[in-house]
């Protein structure tokens, strides 16, 4: 499959990719959450080509992750935000700053700290249950078919799915 038609897969990891998965468009999510949203800001925070800049922020007003609205109108000047659909990869970006503090950190330590506005302290990502509020894991997770899967192989969209083929590199 080519990367173009990543997208067309029944997997919402490889749909996300689609939308995010390359490293300019993460960088520039990164500085969103940071605060960047002028073009020229992200451009000299990135050093990355105008041309490149503007392919990632069209692709993500595209798809609804960032808006883009006016704050100079004499020189047609934009400013990029966050939709709530951004907004809600926070913690998809949060669980790669704390992969990233623990394996890629020079000697210095962390480059940034977090600390969560209501208590003051500082927090490192993680993931609880939503029901049982225990820490989960690759090794506490089983994936099981969803419906998006199951339907599609009941119309006969998925003829030659393996089922197994999900649990095989997990276990």
């Amino acid at each position: 499959m080519r990367w173009d038609e990543i997208d067309s897969q029944v997997c919402s990891v490889a749909r996300t990719l689609s939308l995010i998965g390359d490293r300019w468009t993460m960088l520039i999510l990164r500085d969103c959450f940071l605060g960047v949203t002028r073009f020229s800001d992200f451009q000299k925070s990135l050093g990355i080509t105008k041309h490149r800049l503007s392919d990632r922020l069209t692709k993500l007003v595209d798809s609804e992750i960032i808006k883009k609205q006016v704050y100079d109108t004499s020189h047609n000047r934009y400013e990029y935000k966050l939709t709530k659909k951004g907004v809600e990869l926070y913690p998809v970006l949060m669980s790669l700053v704390s992969w990233g503090d623990k394996w890629t950190v020079d000697n210095d330590g962390t480059p940034l700290e977090y600390i969560h506005s209501s208590c003051g302290n500082k927090i490192k990502a993680g993931t609880l249950c939503e029901h049982c509020d225990d820490p989960v894991s690759a090794f506490t997770v089983t994936p099981i078919l969803g419906p998006g899967i199951l339907k599609k192989i009941n119309r006969g969209e998925l003829v030659d799915f393996d089922n197994q083929s999900i649990y095989k590199s997990i276990k």
